[in-house]
């Protein structure tokens, strides 16, 4: 870890790339302060995924600090918890075969028009092995390229789809091994849209690379050799071990990640274990 910073009590300790950090000194069940939200959001936005260890939270609790950081964001596609229209519960029982949901990097709902800038996941049930989450710092990512490849992919234009996943001939659609949570498989998946491939971040000002290979399935105007020569380069680039933060889970702990400049992968490796988080997201802007 890195070195740590103490501001209005609370205590912020980045990882040593600057990418990752753990946020402690501060009660979530209570609506922070003004200034010590402030300082949340700025760590945030400084280190894209930030941990708040020690954290048990109400479902209440968990929908009032997301709206601390913004407005909802749209869920599609799995059912939210009975009660909580917001709250999406990631459960895996023991005794379930299918693959570990979010088994794939991607960044969170980037087929919508205005994709989530946050998301929220904190942990109730953490089994013993497994189940780590990795991150990938598509800013350094960026910034790692040739000044020739940064300028050949300024202007263009990605290709997003939930078709791989949520759509009519998806994953989830030929999926026989049952599953708790409840996926809603529909035609609304098949739908495309573009971003920019390289994206501005609205609060720092940083480019990122903006594709993932769960949800990106092209680049406008380039044929499908042609896309999938620059996504697959991409793809392998974004994942190296040089902008990777594994993060490793706890009850009762808290993620926040950017959905703006990250994209993220699930690991599994905890059958026969209960695992059990809520996760919200943060309403997000049209990428620019």
């Amino acid at each position: 870890m890195g070195q740590a910073t103490v501001v209005d009590e609370i205590v912020v300790t980045p990882q040593e790339t600057g990418f990752g950090a753990l946020i402690e000194g501060v009660d979530l069940s209570r609506p922070p302060s003004p200034s010590a939200l402030a300082q949340i959001k700025a760590a945030w936005a400084r280190h894209s995924v930030v941990a708040f260890p020690d954290q048990p939270l109400s479902l209440e609790a968990l929908e009032a600090f997301t709206q601390a950081i913004g407005p909802f964001g749209e869920d599609p596609f799995i059912a939210p918890m009975p009660g909580h229209p917001n709250v999406l519960e990631l459960r895996r029982e023991p005794d379930e075969k299918a693959t570990n949901f979010g088994a794939g990097w991607h960044s969170d709902w980037s087929f919508q028009k205005a994709p989530p800038a946050a998301t929220l996941l904190r942990s109730q049930v953490i089994p013993p092995v497994g189940g780590d989450t990795l991150f990938a710092d598509c800013s350094r990512a960026y910034e790692a390229l040739s000044p020739v490849m940064q300028a050949m992919l300024e202007g263009l234009r990605a290709v997003h789809s939930a078709s791989r996943a949520y759509g009519t001939q998806g994953v989830f659609a030929k999926e026989t091994a049952k599953r708790t949570m409840e996926i809603i498989v529909s035609p609304e998946a098949d739908k495309t849209l573009t971003h920019p491939l390289v994206r501005t971040h609205p609060v720092t000002g940083r480019k990122a690379l903006f594709v993932s290979p769960v949800y990106t399935v092209g680049i406008e105007g380039m044929t499908v050799k042609e896309s999938q020569a620059v996504l697959g380069f991409l793809f392998a680039h974004i994942v190296q071990d040089e902008f990777v933060y594994r993060h490793k889970w706890r009850k009762d702990m808290l993620l926040m990640w950017d959905n703006r400049c990250t994209v993220h992968f699930a690991e599994g490796g905890y059958d026969g274990h209960l695992r059990v988080l809520h996760r919200t997201t943060v309403a997000g802007d049209v990428p620019v």
